[in-house]
Order: C-alpha cells, then structure tokens, then sequence
C-alpha cells in the first residue's frame, strides 16, 4: 500500500510525496510536528502539516539565509538567530572564523528535541560553545536588547499562529533597535506566487521598508515550498547587498556551497517584474 504526505499550497493546489514511513509524530504546547522518510527527500519534518525543511533542500535555505549578510557586512561577531531550532542556519555561520556569538532564541523546545535526535548532522552546531539556545518569545527576548547584534536572522515559520509577533511593526522596530549601527537584519519572505500568500509578502516588505533606510529582496528556487520559490528579506542599517558586495572578498574564504556563489549572489536580487511591481506598490503606499 502507497502512503502519502500531501501538504495544501492552496485551496486548489498541493503538494505530495510518496513516504516510506512515518518517523515521529506529536505534539507540543504549540504545534503538531511530524517526521517522514522518503525516496525523493529523505527525511523532511512537518509543523502543523507544512513542510519545513527536508534533508534533500534545506541547504538551499541555510546557505541564502546566512551567506548573503555574511558576503555583504565586512564584519560580523554577533548573531541572533530568531527561530532555527533545527540549527541549520548556526551551522552555517559557524562556518566563518569571525563568529564569536550566536544566541538562538526558539519556543518550541519539542521542536529543538525532535531535530537533535532526528537531524543530528543539522542540528550539530548546536553544541558548539559559542551558541547559546533561548527558549522564549522572539519578540520579548528582542525587547530588551539594544545595539548588541551585527546580523539578526528571523528563521521562524510563517507569520500566522504562535509565531504572528515575529511579522509586526513592533518586531521590525525591535530588530532595528537590537542591531549595532551597521547591522543587517535577513528574513524569510514567504513565497509572492499564490494570491493566499501575495498578502503577507507584501506586508513583510511594507514594514521593513518602512524600518530600514535599506530594504530589498531577494529570491531562491526550494521545491518543497510553495511553487518552488521562495523569497527572502534583506534590511539593513547602512550596508547595500548589491553595491556594498565584495565578492572577492567571500571567495577567498572558501567556504565550499551547494547553492549559493557569488555570481548567484547578484542574481538573487534581479527579481521577475510581477514581484518587482507588488514591492513597488507597498514602497508607494508609505
């Protein structure tokens, strides 16, 4: 007997994959998580029955979350990385010898649980003496920090339920107030294809726009998401992620990627002309 995971993009569209089996399967005061195998992905995790991240395409979505800031800011010692209870994304920025801190503030300690016993790989820069993991409200821990993170990562699910304060005004002005006068703030942008998700694109943008003297976003091509492609935000304090790039600079690392280059780097930020035209009108709007 066939069994399939079948996640709804929309009410017309969803999308599904065939499992071998079911791996974990519960419930924490905030979520239903669940864990499959399968042929295609391997293991993949969903939350309240949205896939997260699968082994087969989640370095897609770690190395564009981290690699884009980290080529751009000269110099980054302090991370906060909101969410990223599964420590993809701590993996990839203790790739870079500069780090010297990573607070990862997560809610959901079952989550965090689940990932370090299933995804052990991923979740390895967890141990690592410069993180140090937080279990609280994003949104609170934020509240009292001011001027002490050159990059902040908003790593958290999609702005609805427990997780809808990370994706205000408030969070926006919060980001801005814990950043050093030449931070960056990354986020995750959701995906601008369906009309169920156009919405919240373009709120995201409208605040960060509105947050940031510097606001632009950027794209990558992840098959477990929504129509595949997904984007990402990119605020900052004084740093351009095109003008201010020294891609020269990243390469001499060389810091081996499956996705991210340099060269994908500029294109990341040439973006289709309907995305262009929704971003264009919230920037119009303020």
């Amino acid at each position: 007997m066939e069994i399939w995971f079948s996640e709804l993009h929309t009410d017309n569209v969803k999308l599904s994959v065939r499992i071998d089996r079911q791996i974990f399967s519960g419930a924490s005061e905030y979520q239903r998580i669940d864990v499959f195998e399968s042929e295609e992905f391997g293991k993949f995790i969903a939350l309240d029955g949205a896939i997260v991240f699968s082994e087969k395409d989640e370095f897609i979505y770690d190395e564009m979350v981290t690699h884009v800031p980290m080529a751009v800011h000269p110099d980054v010692k302090d991370v906060l990385i909101i969410g990223g209870g599964d420590g993809g994304v701590a993996k990839e920025l203790l790739r870079y010898p500069g780090i010297r801190s990573i607070d990862l503030v997560e809610t959901d300690r079952l989550f965090v649980k689940v990932c370090k016993e299933i995804f052990p790989r991923l979740s390895a820069g967890l141990k690592d003496e410069r993180v140090r993991v937080y279990y609280d409200d994003g949104l609170r821990f934020l509240r009292s920090k001011c001027e002490v993170y050159d990059l902040i990562i908003n790593d958290s699910t999609d702005p609805f339920g427990y997780t809808e304060g990370l994706f205000t005004k408030e969070f926006y002005g919060s980001c801005y107030k814990a950043l050093r006068k030449d931070g960056i703030m990354v986020y995750q942008h959701g995906s601008p294809f369906y009309s169920e998700d156009e919405m919240a694109c373009r709120s995201m943008h409208r605040k960060a726009y509105r947050s940031f003297p510097i606001s632009r976003v950027y794209q990558a091509h992840i098959p477990t998401c929504a129509s595949g492609y997904w984007l990402f935000g990119f605020a900052s304090k004084k740093y351009h992620p095109v003008t201010d790039f020294k891609p020269e600079k990243w390469n001499r690392l060389e810091i081996d990627t499956k996705y991210y280059t340099t060269n994908l780097h500029m294109g990341a930020f040439m973006l289709p002309r309907y995305v262009e035209a929704l971003l264009e009108e919230e920037e119009e709007r303020i």
